[in-house]
Order: structure tokens, then C-alpha cells, then sequence
């Protein structure tokens, strides 16, 4: 059993001691900031609901009865009920799956994607820098919703085109984060040394500058996450994002905003799941910058 003297101890006898110390300790300084604490705890819960919104909707998050139509919270409809005379609280529920998946998606592929072109970009300089960081420039001069609208107009409405739009839009910041980590660490010591052994450039890259460049990065998905949960709302009320009955809460603000004055809940309960959950990712990026950035004690 792993101890906590363990993972302190200040002579560790393997590398995955080493390794395991270090995230220990993080998880230490981590668990001081309170706020962070409770971005986490949104995260995680997010997490639960969206694998068990089976378990916990009360109602079909599809089909309504138009009966039920715009009832007020309370009673058999917690939350309240739609135009359609269906449930907002499961609706919400099952909502979480597609946030859940379209942040997931993007960070596994926006992040990789700004990994390697900033990398490259920082390490090899010369002509490779100045095209990939010209393209990247490109991307960077549009606001991201606007750049998200036009790929989605492109490649037609729907929850796939609209994560994969997201995701072409994500990754500039991503290189902009690695090009300046590498270029901080490609002139040294150890880099020298891995030159003289012969290490090849990709090798060199993959091997001891990229894995420098993740702590950063990380924070920055996790900072980015809040924005790309709106980008990814306001495709849906745009209609371009998941389309109907899909409970994307996104889609659901749209279809209430003609109800806004007399039954505001129908737009007002997802709007406040959006607002909850990208609180959460922001508190939980901010302490993670805090136990990631080396200047953090300086």
C-alpha cells in the first residue's frame, strides 16, 4: 500500500516514486484552494449525471405530452416543462452527454493538433516557424464563434459538424502556448546533449519538448473549456449546432426565448446549467495554473 511518507520521501528509489511524489504533492497545494476544490466537484458531477441521466431523469427528455405543456417548477415537474410538454430537469440531464462529449472531443483533438504545429513551429524555426505560425495568425484574426459559424455553414448543421468546427477553432491558442514553451527550452543544457547523441529532430520533440509543453497546456484546455461550452451553446441557438429533439441546452434556451416574459424557466434553467458548469471548469483551470506554473513560489 502506498504510503504518504512514500510519496514524500525526499530520495525516491524509481521513477514512478518520483513521478508519483510530484502529483501528490500537487494534489496537496491543490486541494488548499477551496474554489478549485469546488470547480472540481462541478466536474466530477457533471461526469456522474451525464452517466447515469438514465437513472436520474424523471421523464422521456424526447417525448412530451402537450398537455403538460409550459407547467411552472414544481410538483411532477421539477424544473418545469417546455413548449412540448416535456421535462426540463431530464432534458438537462441528458444535455450534459453532448457538453460532456463536445469538450471531451475537442481538448483530444484541438490540443494535440496545437501540440505538434507549436512544437514544430518553435523548434525547427526558420521558414517551417514563420508558415505555421502565419496560418495560425489567420485563425486567430477571426473571433472564434464567427470562424465556428462559417465552418458549420460549410460543412452543414448538426452536433458532429459543430464539434468538428469547434475544434478547428480551438487549436491556434494551443500552438501559441507550445511555441513559446519550446522556445524557452530548445537552446538547453540537456537538449545539447540530446543533439550530440544524434536524437533526431522528431525524437528531440516528441521526447523532451513536448512533454514540457503539457503542464501548460493543459491549463489552458482547461481554461478554454468554459468558452468552448458557450461556442458550442451558441451554435445551438443558432440551430446550427444539435438540431431537434436533441436536448442540447444550447437548442433548449433557443426554443424557450419566445417564453422568456411569462415562463421564463423554460430558457432560464439550461441558461443556469451553462453558467454552472463553466464556473466550474474556470475554478477548476485557475488552481490548476496554480499547482502547474513553475513560478507559482516565486
Amino acid at each position: 500500500m502506498i504510503t504518504r511518507d512514500w510519496l514524500l520521501s525526499v530520495s525516491p528509489e524509481s521513477q514512478m516514486q518520483a513521478r508519483l511524489g510530484r502529483i501528490y504533492v500537487g494534489w496537496l497545494a491543490f486541494r488548499q484552494n477551496r474554489l478549485a476544490m469546488l470547480g472540481l466537484g462541478i466536474i466530477v458531477l457533471l461526469i456522474v449525471v451525464a452517466a447515469l441521466a438514465d437513472v436520474l431523469a424523471p421523464h422521456n427528455p424526447i417525448s412530451g405530452q402537450l398537455v403538460q405543456r409550459l407547467k411552472p417548477p414544481g410538483g411532477d415537474f421539477l424544473l418545469g416543462s417546455d413548449d412540448q410538454g416535456r421535462d426540463i430537469l431530464s432534458r438537462i440531464l441528458y444535455g450534459s452527454r453532448y457538453t460532456l462529449l463536445i469538450v471531451a472531443l475537442v481538448a483530444v483533438t484541438a490540443a494535440p493538433v496545437g501540440l505538434i504545429v507549436g512544437t514544430a513551429a518553435g523548434f525547427l524555426g526558420g521558414w517551417t516557424d514563420i508558415v505555421l505560425m502565419r496560418i495560425t495568425d489567420i485563425f486567430l484574426a477571426f473571433p472564434k464563434l464567427i470562424l465556428a459559424l462559417a465552418f458549420v455553414a460549410a460543412l452543414g448543421p448538426g452536433i458532429e459538424n459543430a464539434i468538428l468546427a469547434i475544434a478547428l477553432t480551438s487549436w491556434p491558442p494551443y500552438a501559441r502556448v507550445a511555441r513559446a514553451e519550446t522556445l524557452t527550452v530548445r537552446n538547453a543544457a540537456y537538449m545539447a546533449a540530446a543533439k550530440l547523441q544524434g536524437i533526431s529532430s522528431a525524437r528531440q520533440i516528441v521526447g523532451h519538448i513536448a512533454p514540457m509543453c503539457i503542464p501548460s497546456l493543459i491549463v489552458r484546455v482547461t481554461l478554454d473549456m468554459a468558452g468552448i461550452i458557450l461556442t458550442a451553446a451558441g451554435l445551438g441557438f443558432l440551430g446550427l449546432g444539435a438540431q431537434p429533439p436533441m436536448p442540447e441546452w444550447g437548442a433548449m434556451i433557443a426554443s424557450g426565448r419566445q417564453f422568456l416574459l411569462d415562463q421564463w424557466w423554460v430558457a432560464t434553467m439550461p441558461g443556469i446549467a451553462i453558467f454552472i458548469v463553466s464556473l466550474g471548469f474556470n475554478l477548476f483551470g485557475d488552481g490548476l495554473r496554480d499547482v502547474l506554473d513553475p513560478k507559482r513560489g516565486q
